[in-house]
């Protein structure tokens, strides 16, 4: 893999800041929420098209972030934290459990580019006809369709708010233009929300976008600045296969030693030696079955 050469954190105050009236105004009617969280989502799509963003990472964490939303919202009790041991440190013959195949799910849901073939990989108890059927249902501006399509799922299948919400987001990445999935409504969305109908669930999905956004942008130009470093000391790294480690780095929320392309021994050195750079960080603060991200 090739770095550039100049230090390209200096480049990051070209990532566009979220107007201040976006994040300060307090609004209650449908057509100005409506207005803000369009405002919110055109700022986001400038962020996304920014090359310093990782992109693939960004997608993972927010995938993590709606996990542990829907997890919360079946009244399971892991969290981030837990989500990552299930799915990171798992056995090739374990079995994830319902929290840990949410999370599997909404990671599956943001790899490729939105297709009814790529939705298929985290949906697979749905038939490819009726996730059509289900993208279809929205109509209108981005935010209608995508709170339409969530509509239409949870009246037809009451209890899979994962694949209603994973469809509202891949709706609204369709309006957007955008090539992958982001998800966003699920960790801005209460539990309550998904019980409502029409006017109420557009309004509560441009609220859930707001703050969603928000943090989502927060998110993106911490990465955009943490991976600008990692790819900065990669040139210090002296294992072999330590680009290809850095490379997972960039687009997983969190990497186990074992995973990375090199002998035990030597993966959990070149760890070591990321976070005393300043590169990664370690995830769990535990001494052992540790876990590393950017």
């Amino acid at each position: 893999m090739t770095f550039a050469r100049h230090d390209p954190i200096d480049d990051l105050d070209t990532l566009p800041r979220m107007p201040a009236w976006v994040t300060s105004s307090r609004v209650e009617t449908l057509e100005a929420v409506a207005f803000l969280s369009g405002a919110a989502l055109n700022h986001l799509h400038l962020v996304l098209g920014h090359e310093d963003v990782p992109q693939a990472l960004l997608r993972d964490r927010l995938a993590l972030r709606a996990a542990e939303a829907c997890v919360a919202f079946s009244g399971r009790p892991e969290r981030a934290a837990e989500l990552r041991d299930v799915v990171h440190l798992l056995r090739p013959d374990d079995l994830p459990g319902p929290a840990g195949e949410t999370y599997l799910a909404w990671g599956r849901a943001t790899e490729q580019p939105v297709s009814i073939k790529a939705l298929g990989r985290p949906l697979p108890a749905f038939e490819p006809g009726q996730i059509v059927a289900w993208l279809a249902a929205g109509k209108g501006a981005p935010v209608t369709r995508a709170a339409m399509v969530l509509e239409s799922v949870l009246r037809e299948a009451p209890r899979a708010d994962e694949a209603a919400l994973i469809l509202a987001d891949a709706a609204l990445a369709q309006a957007l233009g955008w090539d992958h999935l982001v998800p966003l409504l699920a960790p801005g969305l209460k539990r309550s929300d998904l019980r409502k109908h029409g006017a109420d669930l557009r309004l509560a999905c441009h609220r859930a976008l707001i703050a969603s956004v928000i943090e989502a942008a927060r998110q993106a130009a911490d990465l955009a600045r943490r991976a600008a470093h990692l790819k900065a000391v990669a040139p210090k790294l002296r294992a072999k296969g330590a680009g290809d480690a850095v490379e997972m780095f960039l687009t997983r929320d969190a990497v186990a030693p074992s995973a990375l392309p090199l002998p035990d021994r030597a993966a959990r050195r070149l760890c070591d030696r990321l976070v005393e750079l300043g590169a990664v960080r370690e995830l769990t603060g535990r001494d052992t079955f540790r876990l590393y991200g950017v």
